[in-house]
């Protein structure tokens, strides 16, 4: 059955088709990054003790604020929203059952999130001297630092959040499209929805899982 030309997933299929000019993907992709990080980011700020005072005074806080989230927090979203995206455009091709998909789309968005802030943690050692400026170091407190995302307790916490967040609207379409494949009944808004937020709290558990091994290997 087509879908009503006002439901949100058949938005979603329009504004992040692959077939679009590279330069409106990457436009879109970034709009939904920040889209996903803007309220993620508001919600820590609001709820770290001090930081909002400390970000509003004068000083360097909130230029190294601020470039944290332009060279890591939004190439990271972006990276695993443009990661996820290109996953289902495989799908719409007809290269991959929904099952699949959603079996591929977790641990690739888990395991793109946890290579990019091994690449980027020593970078910004190297560029503005982070971690004292030892990419060794850089390393070591990658493990730990991803550790804790899911409580939400550091900006890492933010950045995992944000791309999940982004992923939700995509992770409904393909259990809609796993229960058109076995001929079952599309589940309700609601459903999916839950549905949607149940792999959302099992990527934050995979991630921690996996990072606790990290700091235990490291």
């Amino acid at each position: 059955m087509r879908e009503r030309d006002g439901d949100p997933l058949e938005w979603f299929d329009r504004h992040f088709a692959v077939d679009l000019p590279v330069s409106v993907f990457a436009r879109n992709v970034v709009l939904l990054s920040l889209a996903g990080l803007a309220p993620v980011l508001a919600l820590y700020v609001a709820l770290a003790p001090g930081l909002g005072q400390h970000l509003w005074g004068a000083g360097p806080a909130q230029a190294r604020f601020a470039r944290q989230i332009v060279t890591n927090g939004l190439p990271v979203v972006f990276a695993v929203n443009a990661l996820g995206l290109l996953l289902f455009a495989q799908l719409r091709a007809l290269h991959l059952a929904p099952l699949r998909a959603l079996a591929l789309d977790i641990p690739a968005r888990i395991g793109a999130f946890v290579a990019l802030h091994l690449a980027i943690y020593p970078a910004s050692a190297l560029l503005f001297g982070s971690f004292g400026g030892d990419p060794g170091q850089a390393l070591r407190v990658v493990g730990p630092t991803l550790a804790q995302s899911a409580g939400f307790v550091n900006l890492s916490g933010v950045y995992l959040y944000a791309a999940l967040v982004s992923a939700l609207p995509l992770h409904m379409r393909l259990i809609r499209q796993a229960h058109a494949a076995r001929g079952l009944r599309a589940p309700s808004w609601p459903v999916l929805a839950l549905a949607a937020l149940g792999l959302f709290w099992m990527q934050a558990l995979l991630l921690t899982g996996v990072s606790i091994v990290m700091g235990a290997a490291g």
